[in-house]
């Protein structure tokens, strides 16, 4: 693509990386095929080569961000759905990152718009102020039907989302090491994150659970937090950079007291983002290159178990599992093969989901800030998800989770609870009725010592 930037312009480094990007791009159009929002409406302005078009026009005239640009930039998932398909590799995640914050410094917004914005920043990545709007929000439920009458339609998404019972806390919340009582193989750091210990905080007790009777100390860092992704995506730069900041300093105080061989995530969206921890501050003096070395070390829990022998299975199954490979896993980190090996080594039958590239609509903040088009691509991921017939669904990120838990006709559990159950661990909840499917592996009553002698 052919730029216009000034000499003086591209003296910022920021500036240049835009027109970098922007080079790349040969107007191919391949991308469009497999944009979520595209195919939905057609409409040019909301696939990758549009929203391209826009954000050069942005970005050389160095004028504020027009509604039009604001617009078609907020209804962009960030699924990367196109990176994975463009033949010339242009770099639309930071290219959209970049505009993003640019909209946030120039742009113009509605009162409703920065308050709702804010409202999500300022709640959700904070456990504890999270789990008290969770409780507060059937106070709101039985004004749902008003709120989106009188415009409130964000707000009125974000009540709609909130589960009906909050979770127990998890078992091993707080930071700490769960030490394995067997021989210990590795050690890692485990991000605790933030929505996801509140929606589901059995994902994470699953996770240390499954790595400690396999002989791999957990250790989760005092002082670390949200890895800084709803910020980050809402153009909220300084914001992001703080809690990104904060668990690189909690994670390095843990590595200087012994080697660490992982910083093992369970959420394939945070993973996407602390992986790029190292792009993000590769400018800043102070804090370069130990965040090049957090990205380095980051692994999401399945990228870690497929290089980790877990041994035979404890039980077997005839479920059928349909594995939903959320955009952040297999567009953000491009792992599509290793969470599905692991199911099929644990004893399950697992399918594809058709137009798996297409994403469900949560991303994010995204079902609470645009929710019709959220809503439109979970009832077309909920029928996809019908096509393949499974008994139920495995995914890796609580955002996919939440969005699509009961309107599938199957329950959803995150693919480690799975692993765990397979491996000698509880049911995972909301799996009681499937649990005469499973079966203990029955313990030999010979060893190979009756059979041969010292």
């Amino acid at each position: 693509m052919q730029t216009n930037f000034t000499p003086s312009q591209l003296e910022d480094p920021r500036t240049a990386e835009i027109e970098a990007i922007l080079r790349r791009c040969v107007h191919c159009g391949l991308c469009t095929a497999v944009c979520s929002t595209y195919v939905l409406d057609g409409d040019e302005r909301d696939s990758p080569r549009g929203r391209i078009y826009l954000m050069k026009d942005m970005f050389e005239g160095e004028k504020a961000a027009t509604a039009e640009v604001q617009y078609h930039v907020d209804r962009c998932l960030s699924c990367l759905s196109c990176m994975t398909t463009c033949p010339s590799g242009v770099d639309y995640m930071h290219l959209v990152d970049h505009a993003r914050v640019y909209i946030a410094e120039t742009g113009s917004r509605s009162w409703k718009d920065r308050a709702m914005r804010k409202l999500l920043a300022s709640i959700v990545p904070y456990p504890e102020r999270f789990r008290l709007a969770l409780k507060l929000a059937p106070i709101g439920q039985p004004l749902v039907r008003l709120m989106q009458l009188v415009g409130l339609k964000e707000l009125a998404a974000m009540v709609s989302l909130a589960p009906d019972v909050v979770p127990t806390p998890s078992k091993f919340g707080g930071a700490g090491t769960a030490a394995t009582k067997g021989e210990r193989r590795a050690r890692v750091i485990m991000l605790a994150g933030c929505a996801q210990q509140v929606l589901r905080p059995e994902i994470n007790d699953t996770t240390i659970r499954l790595l400690a009777r396999r002989g791999v100390d957990v250790v989760i860092a005092d002082g670390a937090g949200c890895c800084g992704a709803l910020t980050h995506h809402l153009g909220m730069e300084a914001d992001a950079h703080t809690q990104i900041k904060r668990n690189i300093d909690a994670w390095h105080k843990v590595m200087s007291r012994g080697e660490v061989d992982a910083i093992v995530i369970n959420a394939s969206g945070c993973g996407t983002t602390v992986k790029d921890y190292g792009a993000m501050l590769r400018h800043d003096p102070d804090y370069a290159d130990k965040a090049a070395l957090i990205s380095a070390l980051a692994r999401d829990v399945t990228e870690f178990l497929a290089e980790y022998d877990l041994g035979a299975p404890l039980r077997y199954s005839s479920l059928r599992v349909a594995y939903h490979s959320a955009c952040s896993m297999q567009h953000g980190q491009g792992l599509t093969d290793e969470p599905k090996l692991l199911l099929e080594k644990g004893g399950y039958s697992v399918v594809d989901v058709p137009e798996g590239h297409i994403c469900c609509g949560s991303a994010g903040t995204y079902n609470i800030l645009q929710p019709e088009m959220a809503e439109r691509l979970k009832e077309r991921k909920a029928e996809n998800i019908r096509k393949a017939r499974p008994d139920l669904v495995a995914a890796g990120n609580i955002g996919c989770i939440t969005q699509l838990e009961g309107d599938i006709g199957v329950p959803i559990v995150h693919t480690i609870e799975l692993l765990d159950w397979a491996y000698g661990g509880p049911i995972p909840r909301g799996l009681e009725n499937l649990a005469k499917y499973m079966t203990d592996v029955p313990e030999p009553k010979r060893q190979v010592s009756d059979f041969i002698e010292a």
